[in-house]
This record gives C-alpha cells, structure tokens and sequence, in this order.
C-alpha cells in the first residue's frame, strides 16, 4: 500500500504530465475551438429588383454585357475574355494593348449560343488571348462603334518562390443585397485582390421557377464591376448543375459550361469542372464536387498524376479549391463531403497541401490542421488528430444568396474546428514570400479594413514541423 507522501507525490505527477500534454497539444494548433457570438440578422436575403443599377444593361445597339475574364492558360500568359450580346452576334475580336504601347493587337474569339426550356441566349462571346507579358497592364476593347467597351487588366507575375501575390475568396453568391455588399466589401478591402477564387454557386439561377436564366443574365451583369477587371477562377457548384428532367433539361451544367469557359485542356484534364493553373508563386487545383470522382475516374486519374507535377520551388503554395468541404462543423450539408474526404484526403497530406478552400454551406469556418487517414474499419481510429503535413480547411460559402445563413451547429464544437460564424463576408488569401501567408476573413457589417477572423498560414513544404499561428 502507498504512503500518504507517495500518492501526493503521484497526484502531483498526473496533474504535471496532464498539463504538459495539454501545452505540448495547443503549441501545434493554432488557438481555435471559437464559436463566434456575433449577432446578425436572421431569415433569408432579399433579391435585389430587377431594375437595379447593378442589373443595368449597357446603353446602345447590341452593345456588349456581361464582360468577364479568366486565366486563359495554365502558366498565367493568356486570359480568356467573355461577353454577350444581345441583339445580334457582332463581332468576336478583341482589341488589346499594353499600357504605354501605341501597338494595339486583335484576338479572334467564338460564338454561341444555348437553348434552355423556353428560353434563348443572347450571343456568347469567348475569346483566348495568348502570350502575353507578365506583371503588366493591358487594356482591351469588344464591340464595335459607338458601342465599344473598353477594360483592363493585370497579368500576374513570372511564377518564382517569393512572389508575393493576393487572391480573393467569394463563394455562394446570388444577386440578392447581400451579395451586393459582399462585393462591394471586397472591391473596397484595402487589401486589394489581383485574382478572385470563386469556390463555387454563381447565379442561382436554378432557384427561379422553371432555372429562370435570365438570372444567368441579371448575375453576369451584376459581377461585370469585378470580373471584367481581374480574373474569377471558377469551381463549380451543385447550383451550376441546372439537371430538370422535367423540363426536358437533361444536360447538367448547360447553361455554366456554355457561360464560363476555363483552360482546363491546358492541364491535361478532359473536362472543364476540374483543372490546374499557376499563377505567381501558387499553383491552383480545382476540384468537382459534383462530377465523378472515385477511383479510376477521369477527375481522380488526372489528380493523382496531377499532384506528383507541382514543382514547390517554383510554386510553393499549393491551393485546392472545391465546392462541397471535407470537414464542416455546421448542421446543414453535414458530412456531404465525406466521400471526398476518404478518397482525397490521404494525397492533399502526401502532397503538403497548404490550404483548401470551399463553400456549399452557407456560413464561414475555418479548422486546425487535421488529418483523419488512419480509420481501417477495424482500428476505431475514426476521430480527425492533429496533423501538420494536412492542409487547413477554409468554409467560404457566405457570399450571401438568396437561400440564407445556416445558423445550426454541431456541439459541442469539434477540436478540429478553429472558428466558425453564420455571417455573410469574403477572405483574403495574402501570399508575402514562400514561408508565409496571412489569411483574413472579412465579415460584411465591419469597416473595410477589418478582419473578423485571420491567421497567419505556414507554407507545408517550407515549414514541416510548425503548424498555422492566430493572427
């Protein structure tokens, strides 16, 4: 039997190692495990009218609308230019030129056009413009006469290990007011996005009695502000599907894939809803939620040989982007993507991928760096652990549609979750060199500067052994 001394003695041992472990624990995660209690506005978002400014169509015959660009290759030497017109085809140049140049050169694009249930297209535009310099400025001009429109644009940087570079993150977005001031809050972030990451659910169009495209129409005007300017990269979402059968609607994503083309063949993918780009020091992977995945597919065969490509001295931070997210913390969409999760989840920690971005739920969160790859059926280990080769998990589907927050959490919170927030915002992904980059999420009601939620993400292939720190 122990002496009175020896079980104090043994007491004061446990109480030691347990607080040891519990430090040793929270020096690998960041400080996380907030629930914000912010409050917001509950119910669902408005539509904006649709004789709203942001809706306007230009002025003048066949004019054209709707103008948005996007990379163009997989290096970040071409973008591809997209408009319509309404009235009749016009043309398919562009006119372009770098900023101080009297040289104005011509693209020639495509056209075309798409039937949905009862309704027409206008005339879609797209055009590739290639070879162009990097970190410069460039103007271009579409249509023609006294109905030229004219834009620009700034094509990153060569791709090199400390170059710094911003990327905006949008995702769920509507045209409601909301989604208004979700725009303009980015548009106004001091800390200006040069690309925009959208992670998916763009117009919510099939929301609309019948998948009203109109609202396809009303959206492309809407993001014209932005999109014409810098580049949106696009994933696409369930709401991009637009599969009636009884409307007699039975090619998904018809109306997205006639609207916003990608490079996708430039990466070697066979489809346009997952594909790869570089652009300054990151290299880009877009992911389908919505299209087959598992194993032997096409989207699966073309990421396991995609991942083993990416050269980390070159592009060292490794971005995945998909709509549906791998770990969720929120009710709504609860586990929706487990089954990307287990069939994906061991190459992003193989291959160090820093960050994964998604929307789908309609509400902000961000996790610790956690893995979940160990569970084999019978060892039980089924609970995600702390895990610093494992990217951090980003939810952004809070650009503010017309369907509303999610306000229903799992609880307690799980220890995978570091923060998350019903609230309608943006973030801002901010590279500085190849070790670091700071991260912000910007909730709509706060002042344009200011952060509800950062932190500063360590670069997996650079830093092995230290995690992501609060900001």
């Amino acid at each position: 039997m122990r002496t009175e001394r020896e079980v104090r003695w043994a007491c004061a041992n446990f109480v030691f190692v347990v607080l040891v472990g519990l430090t040793l624990n929270s020096s690998n995660l960041c400080d996380g495990g907030q629930t914000s209690r912010f409050a917001r506005k509950n119910g669902l978002s408005a539509d904006m009218p649709i004789d709203s400014d942001v809706f306007r169509v230009p002025p003048g015959y066949n004019a054209p609308q709707q103008v948005h660009i996007t990379q163009g290759d997989f290096a970040g030497k071409g973008v591809i230019v997209s408009w319509t017109t309404a009235d009749e085809p016009g043309s398919n140049t562009v006119i372009y030129w770098a900023e101080n140049s009297t040289k104005h050169l011509h693209a020639e694009g495509i056209v075309l056009s798409y039937k949905y249930f009862n309704y027409t297209s206008f005339y879609i535009h797209h055009c590739t413009i290639t070879n162009l310099e990097f970190d410069t400025k460039y103007y271009y001009e579409v249509g023609v006469g006294n109905t030229t429109r004219q834009f620009c644009f700034i094509t990153p940087p060569k791709s090199g290990p400390d170059i710094p570079y911003t990327f905006g993150l949008i995702g769920d977005l509507g045209q409601t007011y909301d989604s208004n001031r979700t725009l303009t809050h980015y548009q106004l972030n001091p800390t200006e996005g040069k690309t925009l990451l959208f992670v998916g659910d763009l117009s919510y169009a099939d929301d609309y009695p019948f998948h009203e495209n109109t609202r396809w129409d009303t959206w492309g005007r809407f993001i014209e502000r932005s999109a014409a300017y810098q580049p949106w990269i696009w994933t696409a979402g369930n709401h991009e599907i637009d599969f009636a059968s009884n409307l007699g609607e039975d090619i998904p994503f018809k109306p997205y894939t006639n609207r916003f083309h990608v490079p996708f063949t430039a990466s070697g993918s066979t489809a346009p809803f997952w594909y790869s780009i570089k652009r300054a020091s990151a290299y880009i992977i877009v992911m389908a939620s919505y299209s087959a995945f598992g194993k032997y597919t096409p989207q699966y065969e073309w990421l396991i040989n995609e991942l083993p490509k990416v050269n980390r001295r070159e592009t060292p931070w490794l971005i995945v982007l998909m709509h549906c997210p791998m770990y969720s913390s929120y009710v709504h969409h609860y586990m929706e993507g487990e089954t990307m999760r287990v069939i994906y989840e061991p190459y992003f920690v193989k291959y160090k991928v820093d960050v994964v971005f998604a929307g789908h739920v309609h509400a902000y969160e961000r996790s610790e760096r956690v893995s979940n790859i160990a569970y084999n059926i019978t060892n039980g280990l089924c609970t995600p652990i702390s895990d610093q080769s494992a990217p951090v998990y980003i939810t952004i589907g809070d650009g503010g549609n017309q369907e509303g927050l999610v306000f229903e959490m799992t609880e307690p919170q799980p220890a995978y979750s570091a923060y998350r927030e019903a609230s309608f915002g943006h973030g801002i992904f901010d590279i500085k060199n190849r070790t670091h980059a700071y991260f912000g999420w910007h909730r709509n009601q706060d002042g344009y500067a200011v952060e509800a939620d950062s932190v500063w993400i360590l670069n997996r292939y650079y830093n092995t052994v230290e995690g992501s720190s609060a900001a």
